[in-house]
């Protein structure tokens, strides 16, 4: 027991980078700064990133989400979310006169721009991603169906087969496992030495950040918290990193509020983390919800340092 408190001791081994990425700054500050131009409402389609807390501020700020464009009045702007979307989307937009402002993130355009490229050229191109998850949706709806195939695990790598000879090129959702990917790119090298990859790996920066940051924690830690939406693809990989990385247990919750106290049973070191769409103020609550039970000690573990910064589309700049 602590003698100044009278508390078991914990030690909290908190990661860094976390939580906020570059790309969800920025479509955050897209919608802020379109209810500032334009006033309340305006529409989102999707979540804007996959955060209850975030969306409900946005919601009481006058933001309005909806899952279809066909859901939003032709009179009120209407943002497009950060994890991309169909071409058909902003088309549909444009032939209803609509103001849309895109909050795309850049590193998920830069995915359709080669998926697009490679269609120009008559390659076919693998995606490597989650069946349904909103990036991969906007992603393969970049390009006319047939000419890309998703690839979820390494028995899909292994099973394609390549269409009437096509020359091949592969890109990925931005918020995979960079193990997971791995192996998945190994064998479709093995089995297709002649396919075109990424000029720079499509599994973003903040994602193979945090990751990494969660190996730091989990050598060392008898539990790992992540705090993230359990439809954040990035937060539900960080979890799997953690148990990998030989945290005892780790669990993914949306705050505080969500902890299982038994889950402490035993406990001196646990890693914290926060994926990259979950606000700071989330990761102080989960330390103050612990200071109330514990002789808390706090330990930033910091594997790299982030300064990216996107710009915000040219429409809102200087509100």
């Amino acid at each position: 027991m602590s003698d100044n408190t009278g508390l078991p001791p914990l030690s909290i081994l908190l990661a860094a980078p976390r939580g906020f990425c570059a790309g969800v700054d920025r479509a955050i500050h897209i919608v802020e700064q379109a209810l500032g131009k334009w006033g309340a409402p305006v529409y989102v389609r999707h979540e804007i990133v996959h955060n209850a807390h975030v969306v409900q501020r946005l919601e009481q700020m006058g933001a309005v989400f909806v899952e279809e464009l066909g859901d939003c009045p032709t009179d009120r702007p209407v943002v497009f979310s950060a994890h991309g979307v169909p071409k058909s989307v902003p088309a549909e937009a444009q032939r209803r006169n609509m103001i849309y402002v895109d909050a795309t993130c850049p590193l998920v355009s830069k995915v359709h721009t080669e998926a697009q490229r490679h269609a120009r050229n008559g390659l076919h191109t693998l995606l490597i991603g989650h069946a349904g998850h909103p990036e991969v949706v906007g992603t393969m709806g970049q390009v006319e169906g047939g000419s890309m195939t998703l690839i979820e695990t390494t028995a899909d790598a292994e099973a394609f087969q390549r269409p009437d000879d096509a020359r091949l090129a592969y890109v990925t959702q931005t918020t995979l496992s960079v193990d997971d990917t791995s192996s998945i790119v190994e064998i479709l090298r093995a089995r297709f030495p002649d396919i075109e990859e990424p000029r720079k790996d499509d599994i973003c920066y903040a994602t193979t950040n945090r990751q990494q940051a969660v190996k730091a924690l989990a050598e060392r830690s008898d539990l790992v918290l992540v705090i993230g939406a359990a439809n954040s693809s990035n937060s539900v990989r960080l979890v799997e990193v953690a148990e990998r990385g030989g945290a005892r247990a780790a669990h993914l919750i949306a705050s505080a509020d969500d902890i299982d106290w038994s889950w402490m049973d035993g406990v001196t070191t646990m890693g914290l983390t926060a994926g990259a769409s979950a606000p700071e103020t989330l990761v102080q609550g989960v330390i103050k919800a612990c200071r109330e039970r514990f002789d808390v000690t706090v330990e930033e573990v910091v594997t790299a340092q982030e300064d990216v910064v996107f710009r915000i589309p040219r429409v809102l700049e200087g509100v």
